[in-house]
């Protein structure tokens, strides 16, 4: 008779319909999203996101309820979880070098001769650095500190402890995407107004999302903490999160430093 134990340390995933349908979800999303920017109706993309939202969500729920089981997250399957992070927040990297590089592309005659010898531009009012988008990089590298305070309160088994800071950490998230919001409504240049403005909204833009997605990230661990999932020795889920935040913080400082600040130093108000 086969032993019914297994004889490695992996995990091997029972057949689930998640990836056909999050394709499926994906394809529609796509492709009703073009259809919408040809004039047509936005049904098909929203019927779309709601359905990825449905196979995120039972995904997901899958993922939790193996992680819970005790059975399948060996160490070995725990730190290729954490190989895994590390290697998307990797790309992550990436995604943002991208950015950069376009906004110094526009601005460093040493990396190409097409660069703008005025920046910003004229006519181009930019943010006071030392306002809004200071107080946001306070309120990020406290949001930085709160999470750090988490996860050493579910280290040492405080799991209440570690639920209120994951709190606090969530309504600085919330603040600092309030603030964006606001700054944006109030902004003198749009999306379509050149070099700057397309750098500035899509560096500071995806990185505003990448806030929300990881607030999010932070509050699904929240409530996961409140139902006594992570213990001291295991809570992968809470540790990607952490790192995820912290590599939105450390973004956000090479954005203040590099866009609103140095990019904005050269701003000469009309006398």
């Amino acid at each position: 008779m086969a032993s019914s134990e297994s004889n490695h340390p992996y995990h091997l995933v029972n057949p689930s319909k998640w990836p056909f349908v999050g394709s499926l979800a994906g394809f529609i999303m796509a492709t009703g999203g073009i259809y919408y920017m040809h004039d047509g109706s936005i049904f098909a993309f929203l019927a779309g996101t709601a359905l990825m939202l449905y196979v995120m969500y039972g995904w997901w729920s899958d993922v939790i309820s193996e992680a819970e089981g005790g059975v399948d997250h060996t160490s070995v399957v725990k730190h290729g979880l954490r190989v895994g992070m590390v290697l998307f927040i990797t790309s992550e990297v990436m995604f943002f070098f991208a950015f950069f590089w376009a906004f110094f592309d526009a601005t460093v005659p040493l990396i190409t001769r097409t660069a703008h010898e005025i920046w910003p531009p004229e006519g181009v009012v930019p943010f006071a650095a030392f306002g809004i988008p200071f107080l946001n990089t306070l309120i990020l590298l406290t949001s930085g500190a709160t999470v750090t305070v988490a996860h050493h309160k579910i280290l040492h088994g405080d799991r209440a402890g570690c639920g209120r800071w994951l709190a606090y950490t969530v309504i600085l998230g919330l603040i600092f995407t309030g603030l964006q919001a606001y700054e944006y409504i109030h902004a003198t240049f749009g999306f379509t107004d050149g070099i700057y403005s397309s750098t500035f909204y899509l560096a500071t833009g995806f990185h505003g999302f990448h806030v929300i997605v990881g607030t999010l990230f932070l509050l699904v661990c929240y409530f996961r903490t409140k139902k006594g999932h992570f213990t001291a020795d295991t809570h992968i889920g809470f540790e990607a999160a952490a790192w995820y935040w912290h590599f939105v913080d450390v973004v956000w400082l090479f954005l203040f430093v590099c866009i609103y600040w140095w990019g904005g130093s050269g701003y000469v108000p009309p006398s």
